[in-house]
């Protein structure tokens, strides 16, 4: 506890980092003010009784940061960016072009970002489309006209453009990841509500399921902790060098590798994918053809949170995104080359592509691992919720493995930045210098 109180004293007196927080803070809470202007136009006792009613909505407000369930000003909320990424990331593997300007360092994923934001655009205007004619089927819309429908559309298009370019005010002028610590808000600012509905349902619940179940989300906050924390340490030895009469060099240290390269991101991404053939569904029951109507009816079934098919998809997709996105954050063929670059090696190793190849079959095995791990968390409420039977709470690990996996994201930021300044302090200044 001495500890804690100590680098939040230390974290507060340094005036950047204290503006930083102070920063982060005020955007979220500009995101959270916008999260409660609704549009017009929208029965909100129907769209609140939709919500509650619907695990599939619910999963999909997690994900739009909680903006959804007012069908706020930012009612998509980082979705169609987070798709737009996922296109981007997919057109990389497609097109080697595309894929080299990824690694080009700050100016290529400058330039892929700003095309993941044009892309977003259109997709923020189907997905709209698509909103209002789901929830116009279930009573919380009415009929509008086409003014009314272009500026429905253009109001939720600019709040999605808006919430990502908050995020992005973050990630550089704040503390953490912006895209990631909005998503946090949304989840902890629906907290209260689910354990208030969760609370009104004890009396008709298994207190022993209950507690059950509060032990085993216990369990999983120390797993994650664990794994996002676990890595594997290559030993890494450097040649001895003589110059001017002295030796450089021949000190022995590790490249860790984590055991989860990609964090919460393939959780997210794998969410926005399987929630679309459900989307999709719902929106086909309305046709008037009831041959298609009713093979909609099936898909949504059979695509509803909770069934075996739904979280068989959803665990392979876990890994397929793991093991995709650690491919574009991590390049062995980079580290092998700066290792050569700097008299480094692997023992038992030569330098150069065959330590590539050891790294990445390193990589490989361990990132198996981390996957799976994720995937099991990220199905694991489904099943745990047919179980003990706490509906309020089906969705309750995946947002568990994104607020740890946050939260421990942005305390090793806090701790970086933290380090680098202490350092700074033993450094003399060139006027102490002169």
């Amino acid at each position: 506890m001495n500890k804690l109180i100590s680098a939040l004293n230390q974290i507060w007196s340094s005036r950047d980092l204290r503006r930083k927080l102070l920063f982060t803070g005020g955007i979220l809470i500009i995101y959270r003010l916008l999260a409660h202007i609704p549009v017009a136009g929208m029965d909100r006792n129907a769209l609140r009784q939709l919500f509650s009613g619907s695990q599939i909505l619910g999963l999909l407000d997690i994900f739009s940061g909680g903006t959804l369930a007012n069908f706020s000003l930012v009612a998509l909320g980082l979705g169609p960016y987070i798709n737009a990424s996922i296109i981007m990331q997919l057109l990389g593997v497609v097109f080697p072009k595309l894929e080299e300007l990824q690694k080009e360092g700050e100016y290529g994923r400058e330039l892929v970002n700003q095309y993941t934001r044009l892309i977003t655009v259109p997709i923020s205007l189907l997905q709209g489309f698509g909103m209002y004619f789901l929830l116009k089927s279930q009573g919380v819309f009415g009929n509008l006209s086409p003014l009314q429908m272009i500026a429905l559309l253009v109001t939720i298009t600019t709040g999605s453009i808006l919430v990502v370019w908050l995020g992005e005010l973050i990630t550089e002028y704040g503390v953490g990841n912006g895209v990631s610590l909005l998503i946090f808000a949304g989840i902890v600012g629906r907290m209260p509500i689910a354990l208030g509905q969760t609370a009104a349902t004890l009396e008709t619940l298994n207190l022993g399921n209950v507690l059950v179940f509060a032990v085993l989300s216990l369990v999983v906050i120390a797993a994650v902790v664990f794994m996002n924390e676990a890595s594997r340490n290559i030993v890494v030895q450097y040649a001895k060098r003589m110059k001017a009469g002295k030796t450089y060099g021949g000190q022995v240290t590790h490249l860790p590798l984590r055991l989860n390269q990609a964090g919460v991101i393939p959780i997210i991404f794998a969410v926005s994918l399987v929630l679309i053939p459900s989307m999709v569904g719902k929106f086909v029951e309305q046709v008037p053809n009831q041959a298609i109507a009713n093979a909609a009816a099936q898909i949504v079934a059979v695509m509803t949170p909770g069934g075996w098919i739904y979280s068989l998809i959803y665990f392979l997709l876990v890994i397929g995104f793991t093991y995709f996105y650690t491919a574009v954050v991590f390049n062995p063929e980079k580290i092998a080359e700066d290792l050569k670059k700097y008299g480094g090696f692997i023992p038992g190793i030569r330098p150069g592509t065959a330590t590539a190849e050891y790294l990445s079959g390193v990589l490989n095995r361990i990132t198996l691992v981390g996957a799976i791990f994720l995937g099991l968390v990220a199905v694991l409420p489904s099943a745990m919720q047919g179980v003990f039977n706490i509906p309020t709470l089906s969705m309750g690990g995946t947002g568990i493995l994104i607020v740890v996996s946050v939260v421990l994201e942005t305390v090793k930021s806090l701790q970086s930045q933290l380090l680098v300044r202490n350092y700074e302090g033993f450094l003399p200044t060139s006027s102490a210098i002169l």
